[in-house]
This record gives structure tokens, C-alpha cells and sequence, in this order.
């Protein structure tokens, strides 16, 4: 039988021929990733070393990567100690592949892996952070893990006690309408999965409409994956993510590809059908609530929010500028934008996108993570609707238990920005 892209990934990370479902492996890490929790994986780190009367030293700084992207700037004096003790380490170590807040190479993690080329087919990604399951667009097997197994990482170089995952496969057929995208895809495949649904799988996207999607789709797919409980997402390698390497990323090395065996056995299939796809928005208070717009519109909004690591990329400003452009957004609604990058954030400038965003009432922030986790940014009154083109809605998840969040896609949230309410984007005042 043969092997799924992901049991070959960490078969030739391991150093075995193959490896089957449910064996328990030690992979080479390839990138490692934190963000501000790097303070957090920095005293693991620490403790590894206690008492050996050794130097706490990486295994190899050119493989670790450190990004500030959840609360940049800070937003209180531990934060801000925490990043000063997180430059100080990086300094020390030597690592090169660190993001500062800066305009031009700051952003969310997510998006500077991909951007700058950290990732590549067939590498095996760890990060801190749940939604590392992002570079699986790119054909790497890229998984989040704790401050402790990232500590372990640091000092080792490889990945401890790795349970080698079951393969679900996703076929992506035919194509989607106007005003659907990506996001719609992924809301509808995790409401029909369900929250557990891939549980320790991975989600490995296939199908005649895969070739269609560029790299942000694809990465919008992947960051999602783990809301339907999977372990990760991966597009096997094609054309499309070697131009994005070669074209976007400035990637010059070579590029191998790593693809599943014509036999390789998978758990189950699930077909999409495109053609037939709408609008979805998952409701309050999990993501796999998610119902055709059309079941919530209508409901009034207190506050957009169009961006994160989610949709936060140029393609997704552009579709929000287009439907916005000329209009305003309602009184008592809020909007906010937060890009993906420093980089997407000037492309959008150099556009016209956020001259028409902010022309249209829109207030565009710094690239980050702004209010999508509730630390930091545009938190939630009590009783207040949030409407959003991030990847979460759990209770509290945008800093206030006492409101409710619901997801959608770029177009979704403009075309409701100039409502005031949940809106049908097909609707023609949206187009």
C-alpha cells in the first residue's frame, strides 16, 4: 500500500523507508516558529540545561523563526519586558530569522513564514501556535506544539514522540461561484466534518479545483484545517506553489516536491462540490455552528473585522476595497482591517485599497493579529456582535465571554460593513 505526502514527509525525516499509521516517530525539524510566546518557550529552554553545567545553546539558530504579530506594540510594560527578553535571546543566539515590529518586515506569523520563503514542500514545521497548520499550503507538514515540546525542539533539533497521523482526503470539485471563496469552502468542510471530525488526522486537499486556488486560498484552507480538529492540513506541491516560491517569495533553491502514491490509503474522502457552494457564516460560539448566509442575514453587527492570518492577505482587501469603494459603512458599525503583513499593508497602500477603505469609514491597523484572539485590540463590549473574517468564535475568543462572534469571508463582512447587518454579498447593493 502506498504512503499519503504527510507518511512520506516524516518517513524521510525519521530516516525510514515508510512509516505506517500510528507508529511513533522522532522527525528532523526543518523550522521552528514562536511568536511572543517565545518568552515562554526561552525559560523552558533554560530549565532543559539546569544543573549539566552546560551553555544553553540552539541546535541550529538558522532554523528558528520569531515573529511578533499577537500584541504589537504592547500593550502593557510585562509584555513589552517579554519581547525585550526575547530580543535579547535572539541576539544571543544568533537567530536571523526574526520579525520586530517593524512596517516593512513585521506581520503575523502565518503570513512571514510564506512570504519570506521560511517554508518549502516537504519540511517538517512546528510552531507554537495552533493554526502552524497554515504552511501545509505549501506542502510541508507543519503542526502547532506546547512551550515544552518547542523547548525540547530548540535543544534537539527533532520532533519527540511523534504519533504518525491518519490521512482524510478533501477533493475540491468544480468551481466557486461569484462571491464564494475560500473561506466558504473551509466553513462548509468543518461544519460537515464537524469540530472532532479529524480529530489526529490530516487534511489533504485534492481535486480539479485545487489547481485554481492560489497560495492565499490554499493557506486560508490550511489555517482552518485545525478547527475541524485535524493534526494538519497539506496541498501536495504543484505549478501554483512554485510560482509562489519563485515569483512572491524569492525562493531560488531547488524546489522537490513531495506527493502521496496513486494507492496511498486514506481514512475517508470527502468531495465538495463547488459549483453548488454559498456564502457560509459559522454562528456563535463554535466554528463548526456554520449555516448558509442567507439563515443569518439580517442579524445587526456592532463591529467588523476583515483580516488576520486567515484573510488578511492582499487578494482578501482587494475583494473588501471593491465592495466598499464608493460607500459607507453604517452608522453604529464599526469596521476594522488588520493585514496579514507589513508588506501586503503596502501593497494594499500602493493599490488604492486602503485609501477606499479608510474613505468608506473603515479604520486600518497595524499588521498583526489585533483583536482575533482578545488581548489586544478592538475587544467586544458586553451584549455586542462581532462579524468577523478570522478563524475562531468560541465564547470570550474576541475578549468578552458576555458577546458573540461570527465568521465569514472577506466579501460576507463588506457587504454587511455597509448594511449594518449580516448580508447575502450576492445581494446586488454589495457588488
Amino acid at each position: 500500500m502506498g504512503q499519503t505526502a504527510v507518511q512520506k514527509i516524516l518517513a524521510r525525516a525519521s530516516g525510514r523507508r515508510e512509516v505506517a499509521v500510528g507508529d511513533v516517530v522522532e522527525p528532523a525539524v526543518d523550522l521552528a516558529m514562536s511568536h511572543e510566546n517565545a518568552a515562554l518557550v526561552i525559560n523552558q529552554f533554560r530549565e532543559i540545561y539546569q544543573g549539566t553545567g552546560l551553555e544553553p545553546r540552539v541546535w541550529d539558530p538558522a532554523k528558528i523563526a520569531i515573529i511578533f504579530d499577537h500584541r504589537v506594540p504592547a500593550e502593557s510594560a510585562k509584555t513589552a519586558s517579554n519581547q525585550k527578553r526575547v530580543r535579547e535571546f535572539v541576539a544571543a543566539s544568533g537567530i536571523t530569522k526574526f520579525h520586530d515590529i517593524r512596517g516593512d518586515r513585521g506581520g503575523i506569523c502565518h503570513q512571514i513564514l510564506p512570504e519570506y520563503g521560511y517554508v518549502r514542500p516537504g519540511q517538517v514545521v512546528v510552531g507554537t501556535d495552533s493554526h502552524t497548520t497554515s504552511h501545509g499550503a505549501l506542502g510541508a507538514f507543519a503542526f502547532g506544539i506546547g512551550a515544552t515540546e518547542m523547548a525540547s525542539v530548540w535543544a534537539l533539533g527533532y520532533a519527540v514522540n511523534i504519533q504518525v497521523p491518519g490521512t482524510i482526503r478533501v477533493n475540491l470539485w468544480g468551481a466557486p461561484p461569484a462571491m464564494v471563496s475560500a473561506k466558504d469552502v473551509i466553513l462548509h468542510l468543518v461544519g460537515t466534518l464537524g469540530a472532532a471530525g479529524a480529530t489526529f488526522r490530516v487534511l489533504e486537499f485534492h481535486g480539479e479545483a485545487l489547481a485554481a486556488l492560489n497560495t492565499s486560498a490554499r493557506l486560508t484552507l490550511c489555517n482552518m484545517a485545525v478547527e475541524a480538529g485535524a493534526t494538519s492540513g497539506i496541498v501536495p506541491a504543484d505549478a501554483e506553489t512554485e510560482r509562489y516560491l519563485r515569483d512572491e517569495a524569492g525562493v531560488a533553491e531547488a524546489i522537490e516536491p513531495v506527493l502521496p502514491d496513486p494507492d496511498a490509503a486514506y481514512e475517508r474522502t470527502v468531495d465538495v462540490d463547488l459549483d453548488a457552494l454559498v456564502p457560509q457564516v459559522a454562528c456563535p460560539h463554535t466554528v463548526d455552528n456554520v449555516r448558509p448566509v442567507t439563515g443569518v442575514a439580517g442579524r445587526p453587527v456592532d463591529q467588523i473585522v476583515i483580516g488576520s492570518c486567515t484573510n488578511g492577505r492582499l487578494d482578501d482587501l482587494a475583494v473588501a476595497a471593491r465592495i466598499l469603494k464608493g460607500k459607507t459603512v453604517a452608522p453604529g458599525t464599526r469596521l476594522l482591517v488588520f493585514p496579514a503583513s507589513g508588506r501586503i499593508y503596502g501593497q494594499a497602500v500602493a493599490a488604492g485599497y486602503v485609501a477606499d477603505l479608510v474613505a468608506a469609514g473603515a479604520v486600518v491597523m497595524n499588521a498583526g493579529c489585533g483583536p482575533c484572539l482578545g488581548v489586544h485590540e478592538g475587544a467586544l463590549g458586553d451584549g455586542e456582535v462581532a462579524l468577523s473574517t478570522t478563524n475562531r468564535n468560541f465564547k470570550g475568543r474576541m475578549g468578552n465571554p458576555a458577546s458573540e462572534v461570527y465568521l465569514c469571508s472577506p466579501a460576507v463582512a463588506a457587504a454587511s460593513a455597509v448594511t449594518g447587518v449580516i448580508t447575502d454579498p450576492r445581494e446586488g447593493g454589495a457588488r
